[in-house]
């Protein structure tokens, strides 16, 4: 299977050829009979424990994944219930991004992230976005922390806060125009998989985005590409590179801020 958002090359579905799916989608469409919408759900719900897990990863303890599984399924029926097998999107592609945002809607819903973080986290965006803007570069940690007024040791601890908010998520989906939605990580280059037609919006946002992650430093290069690409949880990136999974967080959610404040820049303009 050609890895999908979150570019986890494990990731599995229940079993079935590529050609009897093709055939149950075929059937759904013609009448979506409730037998063949049980079977389609029974071969994706790999889908939504591999988009939980991902959620999961970073959060506080009181998150139960089991709970993060039960938002995702809700997201799974509405991709099966909305799908269009005629757009030739891959079915998973579609699939993970509803499963994340059901989970995420859900989340958002309970409130579970303290006013306090939200505050921290609109500071440290809005400090990045200055310091990208002014040094044409993602700044240091010792400048955002100046430019903050706080310590460098301080500034890590407010990252390792900020990170189990969903405004350092890589694959959210942002707002680009006539209708169309893009995540991050569907900007960054996968060379493995098959390049669609890209519209001029996409173009601009893409080129964008690789100019933005030239100005990272090289380990917040790596860390995001052995996550996202990868497919490695944060500790298996702190092992790789000799350091803490708490400092892999903090170092990604820094890398995240500064993509992130590149493309809110180009949609707020």
């Amino acid at each position: 299977m050609t890895a999908e958002p979150g570019k986890a090359r494990t990731m599995g579905t229940q079993g079935g050829s590529d050609r009897e799916i093709a055939a149950l989608w075929e059937r759904y469409r013609d009448s979506r009979p409730v037998d063949v919408r049980e079977r389609l759900i029974l071969h994706y719900s790999p889908l939504v424990k591999y988009v939980a897990g991902r959620v999961a990863v970073g959060m506080p303890a009181s998150v139960d994944h089991a709970d993060l599984v039960s938002y995702g399924i809700f997201g799974l029926l509405d991709a099966i219930e909305k799908f269009d097998t005629g757009k030739g999107v891959k079915f998973e592609t579609y699939a993970i991004t509803r499963i994340r945002g059901a989970i995420i809607d859900e989340l958002r819903s309970v409130d579970w992230v303290p006013r306090s973080v939200r505050s921290k986290a609109r500071r440290l965006e809005a400090a990045m976005h200055k310091l990208e803007s002014l040094l044409h570069r993602s700044p240091t940690e010792e400048e955002l922390a100046a430019e903050l007024e706080i310590t460098v040791a301080e500034l890590q601890a407010t990252l390792q806060k900020v990170s189990l908010t969903s405004v350092a998520a890589l694959d959210e989906a942002f707002d680009v125009g006539e209708g169309d939605r893009v995540s991050l990580v569907d900007t960054l280059q996968d060379l493995s998989s098959p390049q669609p037609e890209e519209s001029y919006e996409d173009v601009e946002i893409k080129q964008l985005l690789r100019q933005a992650i030239t100005r990272l430093t090289e380990r917040e290069q790596t860390v995001l590409g052995l996550y996202y690409f990868e497919g490695m949880t944060l500790a298996q990136v702190g092992d790789v590179l000799g350091v803490t999974e708490s400092r892999i967080c903090q170092i990604h959610t820094k890398a995240v801020l500064s993509l992130r404040s590149k493309l809110l820049e180009r949609t707020a303009g």
